[in-house]
């Protein structure tokens, strides 16, 4: 038996896979406070001794909060301003006083060593025994730090300095070392890599202890993949995105049980809204940047804003409209939850008739019709328009917000949106993924079975994964590199699956992309990459060859999402809701009351943790997966 855990901002999900195959959901309210304590008690009503699987947010928390340990950096000598300095790229082109955020090290609290390794890896200076044991007592005592980042210059050549400072240190510290955490070359993003390891690795660590005593667990990456708990422990900066990995995971396996594999992922939460692309498999990015921060470790490609269903709605000085990104979250949540007192997206649901008062988690949480208006009135007399106007606005802005995501990750990376179908899924996402799909010419919309807790069922279909990586530009021996890596691999997994890719540029350019390793030719598949997302390609040429990687992978044993047979049953109730800008009486079904016979909206299609909104001039059907398919029937907008 296994169980698969979400720890969302509003809710956390489970899911739980049964001996026989059978699978149940379920939801508790989080606790951004003490968040273990939530999964501890959605753990005690799942089977005794079942295998846990946790998409974790404590360190993405921890980070976008500051709350992270109290940390210091130790560097080459005369690099000590590393994170200060970072790169001169401008994030806002036009903006001459740009707000800078300030570095998650102070300035007092990095310290240089005075060694150095050669770019090929030859050592020049060892770092001195009674400087290290100096460094060791002001960190402790004067400093008073609790973990501790270590780069040095060229340690991904050869990590002797690091590995040495790092023994007189780790008896007393958390440890990380930019060797173990980002073997690549690029000296700030591997220092700013391994810093925000050491950031949130304690926190994460005493995280994990809790949890792990009351059950066996492993922790899903942001790659898509999950590993043990001790990995997540050395390697929390793997963790950043394993929440809306899961989502990104458990997508494309349901889409690909209805028949599609190119997809767009729009998973709209209570705090934010994830959105991927999926051209027969998930796209992986190894330069991210986490709240301004870049982070160099392999991913899924993932795009987040701050929309969500408790995305709170103000009116600016100017007297616009704004939805988000500041959220209500779990407490005090949106105010129909009974305790908020501003505007949400999921007031504006209710107010318009989409929620009704006893729908939320199969009636056993009542919602408050009353609060959810008097929140929206404050917005709507603000405004100068009615309840109704000010809700629908509402929905309209965080749409714009959404759509405009779902552009980062389709038109901007060279794909139409129009060649995918929407898998929208989240507690909010079939209310907002018709309208969305309209705006970006997509005729297809698919809502999961489980829309709800997707994140957490995708943590069940995913495997085991752990990533290996080696600098080699102007290296020769790229046979000899990956043999080492994959025989690191096969080490500390035994039995994997091993693939082979390389990060690949042009001579001359700054960056590059990732394709998978063709040993014959492996130009080939650099150049098709290029053509695909800048536009052009350069056979002629010459390419550098600057990371090899290994995925090592082990398969697990997954839920079978079997193709059901659809099974009609009782006939679905009226309710008065706003839809296309005026009152209506629409049917109000529960999915297991659809079957594989077209119908067409206006409806809504009430799930245990999640709604869809079929508007008219849209068919829907509930297809043999048991995924709701529903289908534009008018022109779509240009």
């Amino acid at each position: 038996m296994r169980v698969g855990v979400d720890a969302g901002g509003t809710f956390t999900d489970f899911v739980i896979l049964h001996d026989d195959g059978r699978i149940e959901s379920f939801k508790l309210r989080s606790n951004p406070r003490v968040p273990a304590d939530v999964i501890l008690e959605g753990l005690k009503r799942a089977a005794a001794g079942a295998e846990v699987v946790h998409g974790s947010t404590v360190a993405t928390n921890a980070l976008l909060e500051r709350k992270g340990a109290r940390t210091a950096f130790v560097t080459t000598g005369g690099f000590e301003d590393l994170l200060a300095i970072g790169r001169q790229n401008r994030a806002e082109l036009y903006n001459l006083t740009p707000e800078v955020k300030p570095p998650l090290v102070p300035q007092g609290l990095c310290f240089g060593v005075r060694e150095r390794t050669h770019f090929d890896g030859k050592i020049a200076t060892h770092p001195a025994k009674k400087k290290m044991i100096r460094l060791r007592s002001t960190l402790r005592r004067g400093a008073k730090v609790e973990s501790v980042a270590i780069c040095f210059l060229h340690s991904y050549q050869n990590p002797t300095n690091e590995q040495a400072v790092a023994k007189r240190l780790r008896p007393w510290l958390n440890v990380s070392c930019s060797h173990e955490v980002c073997p690549e070359f690029r000296e700030y993003e591997r220092a700013s890599t391994t810093v925000l390891n050491a950031y949130v690795g304690p926190l994460m660590d005493a995280y994990l202890t809790r949890l792990e005593a009351a059950r066996q667990m492993w922790i899903l990456q942001s790659n898509g993949g999950f590993m043990t708990a001790s990995e997540a422990r050395r390697q929390t900066v793997r963790t950043i995105l394993s929440g809306p990995a899961g989502g990104v995971v458990g997508a494309m396996e349901t889409a690909r049980v209805s028949g599609f594999s190119r997809i767009l992922g729009f998973d709209m939460g209570g705090t934010s809204t994830d959105v991927s692309l999926c051209d027969g498999k998930p796209r992986e990015t190894a330069e991210a940047s986490i709240d301004g921060f870049p982070i160099r470790v392999p991913m899924l490609e993932i795009h987040t804003v701050g929309a969500g269903g408790g995305s709170l709605a103000r009116v600016d000085e100017g007297g616009l409209l704004r939805v988000g990104p500041q959220s209500a979250g779990a407490d005090p949540g949106p105010a129909c939850y009974g305790m908020g007192q501003q505007a949400t997206v999921t007031d504006a649901h209710v107010v318009l008739g989409h929620i009704a008062a006893d729908q939320f988690l199969g009636g056993k949480m009542r919602i408050s019709v009353e609060r959810a208006e008097a929140a929206v009135d404050q917005v709507a007399e603000k405004l100068g328009l009615s309840r109704m106007a000010a809700a629908e606005g509402i929905l309209r802005v965080a749409n714009a917000n959404m759509e405009r995501a779902i552009r980062v990750v389709s038109i901007e990376r060279g794909y139409d949106p129009r060649d995918f179908v929407l898998v929208a899924f989240g507690g909010c996402g079939g209310l907002h993924a018709c309208q969305i799909a309209e705006d970006l010419g997509i005729r297809t919309v698919l809502v999961p079975q489980y829309a709800g807790a997707l994140s957490a069922l995708g943590m069940l279909l995913s495997d085991r994964v752990r990533d290996y990586a080696a600098s080699v530009l102007n290296r020769p021996d790229l046979e000899q590199r990956f043999a080492e890596l994959e025989r690191r691999a096969l080490e500390e997994m035994p039995g994997a699956r091993l693939e082979r890719s390389a990060d690949i540029r042009y001579g001359g350019q700054s960056y590059e992309l990732n394709v998978p390793w063709n040993p014959d030719d492996p130009a080939a598949p650099f150049h098709q990459e290029h053509e695909k997302v800048y536009g052009y390609a350069i056979p002629e040429r010459p390419i550098e060859v600057v990371t090899v990687r290994v995925r090592a992978r082990v398969k697990t044993t997954k839920p079978r999402l079997v193709r059901l047979q659809p099974q009609a049953g009782g006939l679905p109730e009226k309710r008065r809701v706003r839809v296309a800008g005026r009152w209506a009486r629409v049917p109000a079904c529960r999915r297991e009351q659809l079957s594989k016979a077209v119908k067409k909206g206006p409806a809504l299609v009430i799930d245990y943790g999640a709604t869809t909104l079929v508007p008219p001039g849209w068919n829907y059907l509930r297809d043999q997966a048991g995924n709701l398919l529903l289908r534009q029937i008018r022109p779509t907008k240009q």
